[in-house]
């Protein structure tokens, strides 16, 4: 049998270049070489969303479309909107139990997006807890690998700690131990160079129209000590050229690289290049989401994933009861 891989995104807004490169385009990849399970994790928007919990439906529901045009297939993956799996909560009241606060407060990511999303009060137990709903969405369906980026490691590190005191605890062994399945994951800067975030308004969406890839493309920083045409730069800090890196060909890359270490290109035409290069690249994309509507087809998909979702949660689940003794029926 094919090892199980368990991957999540929270929709709190489109998806951009970092989400495509860093998951999505993983994601096609992985349903070819294992079994996976690939979640919307609409629960986990409202850590951050709770005051505004209306938009969550529509970017759940724009985020499905841009999973299926980017290539994932529902008839090589289970593919499914965590809501519509209510043991995912189930799993993470009983975890909670065995989660110390210190734990939680340790996760390095924590104080990282308390600071992104600076304007928000995320003094909620949702906010803290997050880390324990994750840990029941990997462990409800058994799996055995998680792809993370090696800045995500940590998350993963508290999930097998939990699970360790867990099975210690109850005296008995229910969970698989996930281990990372790091994958080559390309840093993808924002506009500005600094994460790519729709908190930060730096983001290039994949399904921008070309004149908004243009625009944005124009932008988008180079490197800051160039500040005249005739002056070399650095491709090495330049955005664009991360860009390039993304979407661009060798020889490409060896002319925008070339360019710039000899003031042979200006950075205008270098951004009018990787430009051109990114509306080529997307153009499936944007084709495949264009066909997709919030119709009958598309909402018989998500519940044909749920319901296959929630066969493997609820024998977990049942498992869980049964080394909690909370199977009463029994």
């Amino acid at each position: 049998m094919k090892e199980r891989v368990l991957a999540g995104i929270r929709p709190t807004g489109k998806l951009h270049w970092g989400n495509y490169f860093g998951a999505l385009q993983n994601w096609v990849q992985l349903q070819n070489q294992y079994e996976c399970f690939f979640f919307i994790a609409d629960w986990h928007s409202l850590t951050s969303e709770y005051d505004n919990p209306a938009t969550i439906k529509k970017w759940t529901m724009e985020v499905l479309k841009d999973i299926l045009a980017a290539g994932v297939d529902p008839k090589k993956c289970t593919l499914f909107i965590q809501s519509q799996v209510p043991q995912h909560a189930e799993l993470h009241l009983l975890l909670s139990m065995y989660a110390p606060i210190g734990w939680l407060e340790r996760v390095p990511t924590y104080k990282e997006m308390k600071q992104e999303l600076a304007d928000k009060d995320l003094s909620n137990y949702g906010f803290l807890g997050y880390p324990v709903l994750q840990s029941a969405d990997i462990l409800l369906y058994r799996a055995s690998k998680v792809p993370v980026g090696e800045d995500q490691v940590s998350h993963l590190e508290l999930t097998r700690e939990l699970i360790r005191r867990f099975h210690h605890l109850t005296g008995r062994e229910v969970f698989v131990e996930p281990q990372p399945l790091l994958t080559k994951t390309p840093r993808v800067p924002g506009m500005d160079r600094r994460k790519m975030s729709k908190s930060f308004n730096n983001a290039i969406w994949l399904d921008d129209p070309p004149e908004e890839i243009n625009a944005k493309a124009l932008q988008t920083l180079t490197d800051p000590a160039r500040t005249h045409r005739s002056i070399p730069g650095n491709p090495d800090v330049c955005t664009v050229y991360d860009y390039h890196q993304l979407v661009s060909d060798e020889k490409t890359l060896k002319w925008s690289d070339d360019g710039c270490r000899t003031a042979g290109i200006g950075c205008v035409e270098c951004k009018q290049a990787m430009a051109k290069n990114a509306v080529a690249y997307f153009k499936e994309f944007r084709e495949r989401k264009a066909k997709l509507k919030n119709d009958a087809q598309l909402f018989k998909t998500i519940a044909e994933g749920a319901n296959r979702a929630q066969r493997t949660a609820a024998e977990t689940l049942g498992k869980v009861k049964e080394a909690l003794g909370l199977n009463y029926a029994n």
